[in-house]
């Protein structure tokens, strides 16, 4: 695959790859690695918003409602790519730092090998427990005709979207971010172009948008094969897959976890709002799908520092530069709440305006709104449990890690979600996210100490 020179990144042999993660610069290091990651998180918002934007245009609040239900669904997809690719990706690029080449190209084909199996266990697993899994998402009776429509076809593009997903993750361990980032931009490109299409002059409503999503993820998923045999790091065939050892299922297993566990809270935390928001009607579960999908995009300016932050941790874990990490830290966290702050000016001014973008019923305008303006208040403190979260997670605490990622997403929403909503009514739906990110912020603290006390000790054993 050739790019155009002006847009083309210097190509790096593995050891010059491995020399500038150890001895760049923090700042400008950390932001060549979240600024790929970030723009191509961006772009799939901006998709996603496209798409809740022309399921809204169908004129059904029940079509609106069944994409946030359909998003459990997607969330469970996404969960094994997320634990496949963080547990053979962290490993990887420890290899890497330690100039293991050999051993990173195991773990990367190992997992792309897995994920298929997987994806396609779960798409069958998925069709046999359909209904079940509508509901989960927080589907009534008026949205489940949709929400079965969509997501049944979703279940489809499993291996494809799980493949996507760890494919661009392992790209971004290796360092490369930039052709991670191609590879999303070029698969949300597609599906905003193919959605409105499938959708409307093809007669096809929401069954249009999910057909679009597993067509651009299918042809996504090409594009990274090429794009990782020309630029990857490490190679790719079926000679380095292995069927995993004790040895290596606990190592996988090590770095995945906190990942699969953070994914599947994020549908938890998805069917719990959901469903705390049904008594209050279809527009109640609408007004959640849009406010998160428009707050995703605060969230993925914080993975996005967080992705440029895990490379960083871990070839310098290989190569036992702790001082390094100690910085690309406090600089994540810095970038983190300064970038979230300046996109909650814009959600906290504009609620009203951006709700009714992507579904104009006043009902949904209005229970959105709030909701928009107290979760711009209180996700940019959010970041320091982020990059926390990825540092516990990148070092190998596996257990911190997922405790602190299970937090925001379950643990502490889960009673907030349950005890609220029946004493406050809708303001005890509305303010239960922005309440669990103070409370997730306020329990990341402590494990930000230990987990740098750590840090410490090692480069003084040295």
């Amino acid at each position: 695959m050739r790019l155009p020179s002006f847009i083309r990144p210097v190509e790096q042999t593995p050891e010059e790859k491995r020399r500038e993660m150890l001895e760049r610069p923090i700042g400008p290091l950390i932001l060549s690695l979240a600024a790929p990651a970030i723009f191509a998180n961006v772009v799939s918002t901006i998709y996603n918003l496209a798409d809740t934007f022309f399921v809204g245009q169908m004129g059904s609040t029940s079509a609106s409602a069944a994409v946030g239900v359909a998003f459990v669904t997607s969330t469970i997809i996404q969960s094994v790519a997320f634990y496949l690719a963080q547990g053979t990706g962290i490993h990887m690029s420890r290899c890497l730092g330690a100039g293991k080449r050999e051993e990173a190209a195991i773990y990367v084909n190992t997992g792309i090998a897995a994920t298929i199996v997987v994806e396609l266990l779960i798409t069958l697993a998925g069709h046999l427990l359909l209904d079940q899994l509508c509901y989960l998402g927080g589907s009534t009776a008026t949205i489940l005709p949709y929400a079965r429509t969509y997501i049944s076809i979703i279940l489809f593009g499993a291996p494809f979207i799980g493949c996507g997903f760890l494919m661009n993750m392992q790209l971004r361990f290796q360092g490369e971010a930039f052709y991670s980032m191609l590879c999303m931009v070029a698969g949300a490109v597609l599906n905003t172009i193919l959605t409105p299409i499938f959708i409307f002059p093809l007669g096809l409503g929401i069954a249009g948008s999910a057909l679009a999503t597993v067509v651009s993820e299918a042809a996504s998923f090409l594009l990274l094969l090429r794009v990782m045999n020309h630029a990857g790091i490490t190679p790719l065939g079926l000679r380095y897959a292995r069927m995993p050892d004790l040895k290596m299922l606990r190592t996988i297993n090590n770095g995945g976890v906190p990942s699969f566990v953070r994914q599947i809270m994020l549908g938890v935390s998805t069917s719990l709002l959901n469903n705390a928001a049904a008594p209050f009607g279809d527009a109640a579960i609408a007004g959640i799908a849009v406010v998160q999908r428009i707050t995703s995009v605060g969230n993925f300016f914080q993975i996005g520092v967080g992705q440029g932050l895990q490379p960083i941790t871990g070839y310098n874990l290989g190569a036992k530069r702790y001082d390094r990490i100690r910085k690309a830290y406090f600089y994540a966290i810095r970038a983190s709440f300064i970038s979230v702050a300046s996109i909650g000016v814009i959600t906290f001014a504009f609620a009203p305006q951006l709700i009714a973008i992507f579904r104009d019923d006043p009902e949904v305008v209005s229970f959105g709104t709030l909701t928009l303006r107290l979760c711009s208040i209180t996700m940019p403190f959010t970041g320091l449990a982020m990059a926390t979260n990825f540092l516990l997670q990148t070092s190998g605490k596996m257990w911190r890690a997922t405790f602190l990622g299970a937090c925001r997403l379950g643990l502490v929403l889960a009673p907030v979600a349950l005890i609220l909503p029946p004493i406050l009514g809708r303001l005890g739906v509305q303010i239960a996210q922005p309440v669990t990110d103070i409370l997730t912020t306020l329990i990341a603290i402590p494990l930000a100490r230990g987990v740098l006390k750590e840090l410490h000790e090692l480069e003084d054993a040295e």
